[in-house]
Parts: structure tokens; C-alpha cells; sequence
């Protein structure tokens, strides 16, 4: 979440009058993320999150995020729904930008996941990806594996300028992955962006998830191999395996893994940290000037591809029964 559009009185309060929500009592940026614009909202019906869709949200796919959401919680999973207005529309438009108002998800982010947090996690992953069988729509993951080497290209200066030498190191590891990325494996909606401050708790229990604007139809192992990398690391850089396998565990008691899937965690894995590495440097020179937004350190993902070139733990942890 992040703050790139300034919203007046006027425009919220013209916004607000397609709705049934009431005036408006408070009305503040929330400065995270670095996707689109996010504002807490409260009026006299409640609190709410207005999202302003920002340049990188192609419009035409919003129809999936905001079904996806609504679908979500029409089959039990808690997640922030989009509002209807008075003549039944969730997509709407503030300063010439489509936006969105969406039910107050209570709970907390953790910044430290213990292991309890990390299956409570898993089974809310798992929990996704059966709520999610079925919906109708369908996206292409357009930062999927076939995406990075294309991206990388327009990337290599960056790299260099990053740390010297590591655009060789790249091109190897991709190299890797495309030799090994699995094609067969059961595929469904997944969220692609499970890290846990998107994640919601209620004390140590699961309470729902936010920010679906990566949801896609992709391998559902994938979803895994991105939730170990932003869950299951430490500060110091070391992959943490009870966490690890907390997450599976909890993941699996809703949903176990083939013996395929299992297999390919350590390759997904790698790719999942090639993912975030090439966006976090992508966003590290891209992030428009006075917004309100730190991007992340794209040398924290280098770290973790540094880990997934000898992966002794996640071999490991793909070799459990």
C-alpha cells in the first residue's frame, strides 16, 4: 500500500454519494507498498479502505481482482470485499483514476512470524486455494517464470550498479531455473503476493488476507515456494526449516501436496526470490519522486537467491513425507 494520489474533500465526498455508507468522519493515507494509492476511511456506516489503482494495475484486469475478492468471501474467506455502489458497480473512478472501496479487515501484520504464525499462515494459503476453485475468471501470471528473463534484460545496468558482478550471477541462476521449472503441476487462482504483511491475525490465529492485485492462475506449489521465501527467512538471511515446515504442515492439513509438488519446492523457491529480486530492482529507481513510499531493498531477494543456489535445507524440506 502506498500514497500517489491526493484525494480532496470534494472528490471523496462526491465519491461517497454512489454509496449507502454515510458521510464521511475520517479519511487518511496509509503509506506502504509501493502499488497502488490506500486510504483508511471511516464513515457513519463504518470503516473502510479506499484504493486508488495506480500505473501498474492494468484496468481491464480489475474485474478479476474485485470478483475474485467478492467470490472469496461469498465462500467463507476473510478478506476485504469490495463495496457495491447504489447502482450495483464496485469499479469506480477519483481523479480520472479507477478505484475501489473495500470492507475494514480487522486484525494484525506480524513482523516477526514465529513458527505458529507460519502454519497458521499455510492453512490460510491452503484455505485460499480451496475458496478459490471455481471462480469463473480467469489471469495469466504476467510475472511468471517466462516473464523474468525478458525483464532481466531491461535490468542488467541496474545489477551492476547494485553490486558488481551480479548480472553473471543472475544470468546463471536463470539459466537454472528455466532448465528445471516444472510445467505439470495442479494449477488453480493463486494470491502471488502472500507475504505477511499481507496477512491478517487475531491474536496467533489466521484472520484473513488483503492485496490481491498479483492474483493469477498459475501452479498452486508456486503460491508455497513465495511464502517460504517471505515467511520462513531470518533477519541474519538464513532459511529458518521449522518454520518451513510449520507452514506445510498447516498448508497440508487443508490441502497435501502431490509428491510432484513436493519435488519442485526448491526450484520454485528459487524462482519465487528471482521474482521479487527483479521487481524490488525494478521498483528500487522506478518509485515516482515525493511519494509517499520507501521501495524494498531489492539486496535482501539477492540474498535469498544466494541461499537457492546450494538450498541443503530446502532439499531437505522437499524430501519430507
Amino acid at each position: 500500500m502506498a500514497v500517489y494520489t491526493d484525494i480532496t474533500d470534494e472528490e471523496l465526498n462526491a465519491l461517497l454519494s454512489d454509496f449507502d455508507l454515510g458521510a464521511p468522519l475520517a479519511f487518511k493515507g496509509i503509506a506502504e507498498g509501493v502499488e497502488n494509492s490506500n486510504f483508511l476511511l471511516e464513515t457513519q456506516a463504518g470503516r473502510f479502505i479506499l484504493t486508488v489503482y495506480e500505473k501498474r494495475v492494468r484496468e481491464d484486469e480489475l474485474p478479476f481482482f474485485l470478483g475474485l475478492t467478492r467470490w472469496l468471501a461469498q465462500h467463507g474467506y476473510p478478506s476485504a470485499t469490495p463495496m457495491i455502489d447504489k447502482a450495483g458497480e464496485a469499479l469506480k473512478r477519483v481523479r480520472g483514476k479507477p478505484c475501489a472501496i473495500f470492507s475494514f479487515l480487522p486484525g494484525l501484520s506480524v513482523r516477526r512470524p514465529t513458527a505458529i504464525h507460519c502454519r497458521e499462515a499455510g492453512q490460510g494459503l491452503a484455505r485460499l486455494h480451496l475458496a478459490a476453485d471455481g471462480f469463473a475468471l480467469t489471469r495469466a501470471n504476467d510475472l511468471g517464470q517466462d516473464a523474468w528473463a525478458p525483464l532481466f534484460a531491461t535490468l542488467r545496468d541496474d545489477a551492476e550498479n547494485l553490486k558488481p558482478g551480479l548480472a553473471a550471477v543472475i544470468d546463471a541462476d536463470l539459466a537454472h531455473i528455466a532448465a528445471n521449472w516444472p510445467t505439470d503441476l495442479p494449477r488453480g487462482v493463486i494470491h502471488a503476493d502472500y507475504f505477511p504483511d499481507n496477512v491478517f491475525f487475531q491474536g496467533p490465529t489466521f484472520a484473513g488476507a488483503i492485496d490481491f492485485y498479483f492474483a493469477c492462475v498459475d501452479q498452486l506449489a508456486y503460491d508455497i515456494a513465495v511464502a517460504l521465501n517471505a515467511w520462513c527467512f531470518e533477519a541474519d538471511g538464513s532459511f529458518n526449516i521449522t518454520s518451513a515446515r510449520a507452514l506445510l504442515a498447516g498448508y497440508e492439513a487443508h490441502r497435501p501436496l502431490t509428491p510432484a509438488e513436493r519435488a519442485a519446492l526448491p526450484v520454485l523457491a528459487h524462482g519465487a526470490a528471482m521474482r521479487f529480486f527483479l521487481t524490488r530492482l525494478h521498483d528500487w529507481g522506478a518509485t515516482p519522486a515525493g511519494a509517499l513510499v520507501r521501495p524494498k531493498d531489492p539486496l535482501e531477494y539477492e540474498r535469498k537467491l544466494a541461499v537457492h543456489r546450494s538450498a541443503p535445507d530446502l532439499v531437505l524440506l522437499s524430501e519430507v513425507s
